[in-house]
């Protein structure tokens, strides 16, 4: 390329730093080897000088230190290098730059100064000052010799002034024009495709929704130079939204952990309205802009809503993106700039924002599902451990007794001479067996009709010392043939009514004290506390001195067929139900059930709400028994 200018015209130089194959020489062109430190080996310059045309393109080379190791393996290919500087016709300032060049190669190469000092005359370039000796007179009539040998030129070529060639210049220009906006166009393109590929890339190392925006806010604020950019997920109803990832620009307040208002924020609004974007180039119009667009009853709370988050975040200019799937919102995307001027949002900004919006969207939805399944493995695992359990449980619980029960029978009918202490024996255990199984049928019947809703709750005022006694009353009789611990009660008669399915509550009760009593010893203690905790619920303890639970399973023992010990190792019977049970029976009244234990072997206690009668309630109770007296 560089020979076949040469082939035109004689004054053709070539400035680098100095390579294996690159020297000085004055083959075909000029060739100028700089040393290792000159500074214009750091510079990339192009400099085309006619009679009747002039250019130069004059640029440096970009670096950003700051980017990721992901993002610097791009920057490292040709085409996503940067470039910084000037591309000019200015004859002026090719005449300028054309100067300094020349003077430059006279210090490298001093043998040369006869044809600089030619192209100097030819195109009129001045002298530069360090190394001019001529005179002013001297300068004066070169100028003069330039003018004369320029005129001529023009008469020897005619066509300069066909209309034909300024035509063509204009079409050059035009077509030059076009081909910059083409450059725009891609290194927009490039923009874009570059970003979607870090979001890519960060989605192929996880699907964690939070690292994911974290990438894309940071990448996204850098590209477009905002003040501050946010990304966030929210649903169309939300009422507000916690700021947990954005982008920040100096001098600019954070918004981390701030609560977003959304319900009452008119672009918030107008982009779930219409699932479209919303650029605002100056907010000072944007009050009047959202009371033409909001429902009268909401125009005074929407005015208030975007007047305070402009002053109080200093937001200039704001453009809003939503991330949606298949018309589902997902998320928002928030760009800011705080500065005194308006910002205008170009189409190619907006452009890349909602290509990168689209990736996010389809990224949140894949994190999303990805959660769900996590979620639905995890609960198809619980499903198994039921199943599991259950087949272990009621084999060992079902077995059990039917082979006493069997054997007791058998005993009988082979033995009719049997002494009848021992036949009053066999009848016992068999009808102690028997039993054991009907409870264990009625558990599993009590739960399946407590989660299906078909219950019939009676729900009335009572004191809970009367339920109490009631499940004392069945503990003792159900454990008459084994040593109970030590059962106190602290259950003051002047603690306000509960609003309780008696016979429910006298369950409940029923079953903790069963579980207390079976693990722990004989010589143990079994405590039943009754407060009232100041919200209008009255929080009853079940402790005890026993075994103790894990503290990692203390909500596991909600779990249906939960058991402590292992199915074929346990030493205490039981379904597994019966703390399930009475979830589903203090749910239903309105209170909540929660285990505490320090650990193995160190006791446990069982806790559980339950709603009392408020003072107006016992004053308009009183009331109605005081009528019901009188009118009797």
């Amino acid at each position: 390329r560089y020979r076949r200018i040469a082939n035109l015209t004689s004054q053709v130089y070539v400035l680098a730093a100095p390579e294996t194959a690159f020297k000085n020489s004055s083959e075909y062109y000029e060739t100028i080897a700089f040393n290792t430190k000159e500074t214009l080996s750091k510079e990339w310059n192009l400099l085309v000088l006619g009679q009747q045309y002039s250019s130069c393109l004059i640029c440096n080379e970009r670096f950003n230190s700051g980017k990721s190791d992901e993002t610097s393996k791009l920057i490292a290919m040709d085409q996503a290098r940067r470039f910084e500087g000037i591309w000019t016709f200015d004859r002026q300032v090719c005449v300028q730059a054309a100067e300094l060049l020349l003077n430059r190669i006279l210090r490298y190469r001093p043998q040369l100064e006869e044809k600089v000092q030619a192209a100097r005359e030819v195109y009129s370039i001045n002298l530069d000052v360090e190394m001019g000796r001529k005179s002013a007179k001297r300068k004066s009539s070169s100028n003069r010799r330039y003018l004369k040998k320029a005129s001529e030129v023009v008469t020897q070529n005619p066509q300069f002034n066909d209309p034909f060639a300024q035509r063509l210049v204009t079409y050059l220009q035009a077509s030059q024009y076009k081909l910059l906006k083409t450059y725009r166009s891609i290194a927009v393109q490039e923009q874009k495709q570059r970003l979607i590929n870090i979001i890519s890339n960060a989605m192929r190392r996880s699907l964690d929704s939070d690292e994911i925006i974290k990438v894309a806010v940071q990448e996204l604020g850098e590209a477009l130079l905002a003040c501050r950019c946010l990304i966030y997920q929210c649903r169309a109803l939300d009422v507000t939204a916690t700021i947990t990832h954005e982008y920040l620009s100096s001098s600019v307040t954070s918004v981390v952990n701030q609560e977003w208002p959304l319900q009452d924020n008119p672009l918030f609004q107008r982009v779930v309205q219409t699932q479209e974007q919303v650029s605002i180039e100056d907010t000072s119009l944007l009050p009047n802009y959202c009371l033409t667009e909001t429902p009268q009853s909401s125009k005074v709370q929407a005015k208030n809503c975007i007047e305070t988050l402009i002053s109080q975040w200093k937001i200039k200019s704001w453009l809003m993106v939503p991330l949606l799937y298949q018309g589902r919102l997902l998320g928002m995307v928030e760009l800011h700039h705080c500065g005194s001027c308006p910002h205008n949002w170009s189409d190619d900004k907006i452009d890349l924002v909602e290509a990168i919006a689209t990736q996010l969207g389809i990224t949140l939805i894949q994190a999303e599902t990805y959660a769900h399944l996590e979620e639905l493995n995890q609960q198809l695992e619980a499903l198994d451990r039921t199943r599991s359990n259950l087949i272990a449980i009621t084999g060992h619980e079902l077995r059990t007794p039917l082979s006493t029960i069997q054997v007791c029978l058998e005993s009988l009918s082979q033995e009719p001479d049997m002494p009848a202490e021992l036949r009053q024996v066999m009848l016992e255990t068999a009808l102690a067996d028997a039993d054991r199984m009907r409870n264990l049928v009625q558990d599993f019947l009590t739960l399946s009709h407590l989660e299906s809703g078909t219950v019939e709750w009676n729900v009335e005022y009572l004191p809970l010392l009367e339920c109490v006694d009631l499940a004392l009353s069945s503990i003792r009789a159900h454990h008459l043939q084994r040593d109970l611990p030590n059962i106190t009660t602290e259950v003051s008669t002047e603690l306000p009514l509960v609003l309780a399915d008696g016979e429910w509550l006298v369950e409940v009760l029923s079953k903790l004290l069963d579980n207390a009593c079976k693990f722990t010893q004989s010589e143990g203690t079994v405590m039943i506390r009754a407060t009232s905790n100041g919200d209008n619920m009255l929080e009853v303890t079940v402790s005890d001195t026993g075994r103790g639970i894990e503290p990692k399973r203390l909500e596991a023992v909600f779990d249906r067929f939960y058991q402590e010990e292992g199915a074929l190792r346990r030493s205490v019977g039981g379904t597994g139900l019966g703390l399930a049970i009475c979830r589903q029976i203090i749910t239903r009244l309105g209170g909540k059930i929660w285990a505490e234990s320090a650990g193995k072997n160190r006791g446990s206690k069982f806790h559980f709400t339950i709603p009392i009668v408020s003072n107006s309630e016992k004053m308009e109770r009183e009331n109605q028994t005081r009528r019901k007296e009188s009118n009797s």
